[in-house]
This record gives structure tokens, sequence and C-alpha cells, in this order.
């Protein structure tokens, strides 16, 4: 016969084990806002638990420490980045008419804002990524998103070259240069916080400035 304290002791224990998950939202969120006023470097993990209202126990339950409590912090607008390019990226040329190759190089407003309007929903964390990350794995992210971007860029110029659209001779390394420009351009926004109306303009700026279709001389 199971006796009352066994009972008590199986529900105890059953209790005990179970994970706080209210811990969670109040932690990232202590962590986003030291990582942003501070830095990775410079952020505190004692001022982070403690702003959180848990302790540095309950922090490395969950976390390794405090570079993978950044990485959680940034994980989805990371994600995020990472989807919009692979959806630009690995492409069936063949099923693509020269119509759509020509407008694939031509910046409009319509097609750039959602980019902007995806990564301003994610609050500071995009700020956080791209300027709060030295010391980080991320520590070179807008680097290495520029390579991806390079390549994307080229198979489509390749493309439009092969086709007889693009007329002008570009090398990677320009396509490098020209896209470090405007991933600065896509950033800088966020880092001098920028309201959304002046973001909108900012786009519209952009749109006129970067003249891909100049840029690879695309026939009309």
């Amino acid at each position: 016969m199971i006796t009352d304290n066994l009972i008590i002791s199986f529900f105890a224990g059953y209790i005990m084990s179970v994970r706080d998950t209210s811990i969670d939202p109040r932690l990232l969120q202590s962590a986003r806002e030291e990582f942003l006023k501070n830095g990775f470097l410079k952020a505190d993990l004692k001022s982070i638990c403690e702003n959180a209202g848990v302790t540095t126990g309950a922090v490395y339950k969950r976390y390794k420490g405090k570079e993978e409590l950044f990485s959680a912090v940034v994980g989805g607008v990371v994600e995020a980045l990472d989807s919009f390019l692979d959806k630009r990226s690995g492409v069936d040329f063949s099923l693509l008419s020269d119509d759509v190759i020509r407008d694939s190089w031509i910046m409009r407003y319509d097609s750039m804002i959602p980019m902007f309007r995806m990564l301003r929903s994610y609050g500071d964390d995009f700020k956080i990524l791209i300027d709060k990350c030295a010391g980080t794995r991320y520590e070179s992210f807008s680097h290495d998103y520029v390579i991806k971007m390079s390549y994307a860029y080229e198979q489509f110029y390749k493309e439009a070259y092969r086709r007889g659209i693009a007329k002008a001779k570009v090398s990677r390394d320009e396509f490098h240069i020209l896209l470090t420009s405007f991933w600065s351009s896509v950033c800088e926004p966020f880092v001098h916080d920028l309201s959304e109306k002046q973001m909108e303009e900012h786009c519209r700026v952009m749109c006129r400035f970067f003249d891909w279709a100049a840029v690879i001389k695309m026939d009309h």
C-alpha cells in the first residue's frame, strides 16, 4: 500500500523537476538590456541575474555562460536574416524569364521596406547583433553576411551576363565592396535609432542611391 508520505515525496520530486519557464522571458529581457547598454564584453552576468530576479544557478541551468545567453537573445533575428537570404540563393534560373532577371536588379521601395520592417520587428536584437557583438562568435557576422550576399548577387549577375542582359564585367571583389556599403546602409539606421518614419525615407534614398542596373550596365 502506498503511504501518504511516499505520495508527497513523489509529487515534491516531480514539482522540483519541472522547469520554471516564467524565468526565461525576464532573463532574456534583462540580458537584452544589459547587452544593449554595455555590449557583450562589458556586460555583467551578475547584473543580468539581479535585474531579472534570478540566481546565477538558474542561468547556468539554462545556458553554458554569457555567450550562450547572448546567442539566445540574437538567435531569432539571425535565423530570420539567414532565411531572408536563403530565399534569394540557390535559384533555378531556368524558371526565370528575362524580364524577371531584369526586374531583380531594380531596387524599389516596396521590395526593400519589408526587410527594414522585419528587422525592426525584432526590436533591439538586431542592433545588439551588429553593434554589441565584440567578443562573441557573431563578431564577424556582418562581414560573413556580406560574403553570402555577394555569392547570391554574383549568381544573378552571371545569369544576366550570360543572357546578354548585363553588359559590364563586374568582379567578385567589386560586388563585395559595393555590398559592404549596401549592408552598412541597412545597419546604420538601427545603430543610430532612426524612427520608423526616418527609416522609411532612408529606404527611399537607398533605392535611388544603389542603382544596380547601372552597375551591371543592364540593357533596357
